[in-house]
């Protein structure tokens, strides 16, 4: 693998970095599992790729199937997926009402993807370099991911106005506004320039809050090699996401793209103030009360420096 390449300096970048922070352990029993052995976590990992090729060869004929029948699919296969890794996981809140839809979420994971496929199908935005992936470009293609050229500052409002014409079909799209996968212990600020879609066509923006106990285990930054990342995940006991879905921002109670974004941040980082507040509930999921156990007090970047590692955003999706 080749060493970091200078950015642009318009490219969101995150000061995670592997070594940093994908080796603290958040509490007894989230750890790597002693108990599951090799022969498990290989186990986990043939499972997991099986899901996603068997995605792939069943991709052209879903396309044939009639559209209303279609989300259904996706969410079955990107569950099968994630179970099939052994990620556990928690929704909780109500998706919005069917119609056109700006889902936006913080960045931690390429686990973030399909955990938002199973429960708000969209069209996601990925940078361009996601198309070349092995297996995993073609998934995307095939799912309709707009890819974005990062690096070319010009491209961003042909972006924007794809964005905004599957919006204004009827449509769903889900975008990571910080740019960046971010560790989950602390958050990137949300750019604004994907809001803008959201305001032309008029529709709504749904916050999305993806946490993972343990964070390290999932978390995807900096230059870490998806292989590691895929081993990091199978070989850890008990991994959990936690997926949280926020009400609804009509977008047109904001001024303009800063706000909406602003706002859309807000509500992704609003911590609950109880443990028993109750929770609207997607079906057939479990719900959780509180995520306050997945947040350390005191961040990471707390004890290291503030440059922006130049890979940060250079090997994870946009």
């Amino acid at each position: 693998m080749n060493g970091p390449t200078a950015l642009p300096p318009w490219l969101p970048t995150a000061p995670c970095t592997p070594g940093r922070c994908t080796a603290h352990p958040d509490g007894p029993g989230t750890g790597p599992d002693p108990g599951a052995g090799p022969l498990r976590a290989a186990a986990r990992l043939a499972a997991g790729t099986a899901a996603v090729l068997l995605g792939v060869l069943l991709a052209p004929a879903a396309a044939l199937l009639p559209p209303a029948a279609r989300p259904a699919l996706v969410r079955l296969w990107t569950r099968t997926v994630v179970r099939a890794f052994g990620v556990r996981v928690r929704y909780e809140g109500s998706p919005a009402a069917p119609g056109p839809l700006l889902v936006v979420a913080n960045h931690v994971s390429w686990l973030d993807v399909p955990l938002l496929a199973a429960v708000l199908p969209a069209r996601m935005v990925a940078k361009a370099e996601v198309r070349h992936w092995p297996v995993l470009g073609l998934l995307a293609a095939l799912g309709g991911t707009l890819f974005i050229e990062r690096d070319r500052l010009r491209a961003l409002p042909g972006t924007v106005r794809a964005m905004t014409g599957v919006l204004a079909a009827g449509g769903r799209v889900a975008v990571f506004p910080e740019g960046s996968t971010w560790c989950g212990r602390e958050r990137g600020r949300f750019r604004p320039a994907a809001f803008q879609a959201a305001l032309d066509a008029g529709c709504a923006v749904q916050p999305v809050r993806i946490d993972y106990r343990p964070a390290d285990a999932a978390a995807y930054v900096g230059d870490d090699p998806l292989g590691a990342s895929l081993w990091r995940v199978v070989t850890t006991r008990r991994p959990t996401a936690e997926v949280r879905l926020m009400d609804p921002l009509p977008s047109g109670r904001h001024p303009d793209r800063r706000a909406l974004a602003a706002a859309a941040q807000r509500a992704v980082a609003r911590r609950e103030t109880t443990r028993h507040e109750t929770t609207r509930r997607v079906p057939a999921q479990r719900a959780v009360a509180s995520d306050s156990a997945n947040l350390s007090p005191s961040s990471v970047h707390q004890r290291a420096s503030s440059r922006p590692a130049a890979a940060s955003s250079s090997r994870t999706p946009s």
